[in-house]
């Protein structure tokens, strides 16, 4: 990746999601969060951002219409608390650093019933944990590293506890994934509108 700046890899990401999914797919939401000014750990962080305002919204929109009830219901409404916990101390963290967080993505979620609920919900969870995963190297600032694994954690926790209710193993491989840009962009942009 000689060469190559983190927001034209991004970018890049952007227009070959675009191009699996169509045009319309790379909305000007990701269009101006990549624009953002600033480089490096403000840069990572809005793109971190960005994957925790998908989960809010989507726990929130889960617990109005999912139609959830007991172990589901009261876990998604806990994760629903972490993931508004996340947005507002990324956002806060942005702003110390003297960037300018991204705004909230307008999101669609296909889910009908608890069960597409809590499928989507392994998706989200995975890339998440994955995202910051692939992330953490590109991280400068100690401070900045530390505050994203303690967020991966809790991240990882949410995973596992999907996964169980699921009925799958919370715990599959002796070590998680990283996931590149263009793989988090492949997994989230059929869920972020315009």
């Amino acid at each position: 990746m000689s060469g190559l700046t983190r927001s034209a890899f991004i970018a890049r990401g952007a227009m070959a999601t675009g191009s699996l999914y169509g045009a319309g797919a790379v909305s000007g939401y990701v269009s101006r969060a990549l624009a953002q000014s600033g480089a490096g750990d403000v840069d990572i962080l809005n793109f971190a951002l960005t994957l925790e305002y998908l989960e809010a919204a989507f726990y929130k929109e889960g617990l109005k219409k999912a139609k959830l009830s007991g172990d589901a219901k009261k876990l998604a409404s806990e994760i629903a608390d972490h993931e508004q916990q996340h947005v507002d101390a990324l956002t806060q963290t942005i702003k110390k650093l003297g960037g300018k967080p991204v705004a909230a993505p307008g999101v669609k979620f296909p889910f009908k019933d608890q069960k597409s609920f809590l499928k989507l919900a392994q998706v989200f969870e995975d890339t998440g944990v994955s995202a910051y995963n692939g992330a953490a190297p590109m991280i400068s600032s100690k401070e900045v590293l530390g505050a994203a694994g303690s967020i991966v954690q809790v991240e990882a926790r949410h995973a596992a506890a999907i996964r169980l209710l699921n009925g799958e193993d919370p715990s599959p491989a002796a070590f998680d994934p990283t996931l590149t840009k263009n793989q988090v962009l492949k997994a989230v942009m059929p869920y972020i509108q315009g």
